[in-house]
């Protein structure tokens, strides 16, 4: 059976989103675990997909960053998927589909995973430097904090059984 694996970091995604459920679909995966979080999130959708496959299975992704946060996390999801007898498949790795049910996919798969480890160190080192460099000119410090009066009205509003959305709304035209 294969069994498909979609996820994106944000719900604003949509496109993103639908595209690798629609590419699942198209394969033939006959069930698809879902879901929008961050990979350092809790990942319940993939849980319950590495709970659900069975030996003869494949779990199949579009990328590979859909599926691991780092190196050490593929290994230990290829490890896991092989102790049940369950191969791994990429649609999309570098222009062709990578299977883990041979030797050279297992081998192409942990290179990869590295290198793309590597690249995001350097994204996230990169964006520290851009923050850095922001804060330092004085462009950087987060959202401006929610005047006093407003606070209150707030706490006011929701006393009297206002919901949330509500006491937005009113408060957005009141300042």
């Amino acid at each position: 059976m294969l069994v498909g694996y979609a996820r994106t970091s944000t719900v604003d995604q949509v496109a993103g989103f639908e595209a690798q459920k629609r590419d699942l679909h198209e394969l033939g995966c006959e069930e698809i675990f879902e879901e929008q979080v961050s990979s350092v999130a809790q990942r319940v959708e993939l849980n319950a997909a590495l709970k659900f496959v069975r030996k003869g299975d494949t779990l199949v992704v579009t990328k590979l960053d859909r599926l691991a946060r780092s190196t050490q996390h593929l290994l230990n999801i290829v490890e896991e998927l092989d102790d049940k007898g369950v191969g791994l498949r990429i649609l999309d790795f570098g222009g062709s589909d990578l299977d883990t049910k041979s030797p050279a996919g297992k081998m192409m798969l942990t290179m990869f995973g590295a290198m793309a480890e590597y690249e995001r160190s350097l994204m996230l080192e990169r964006q520290r430097e851009g923050i850095k460099k922001a804060q330092d000119d004085g462009r950087y410090g987060g959202r401006k904090p929610v005047a006093p009066e407003k606070v209150e009205q707030a706490i006011a509003l929701k006393a009297q059984g206002v919901k949330p959305p509500d006491i937005a709304k009113q408060l957005s035209r009141t300042f």
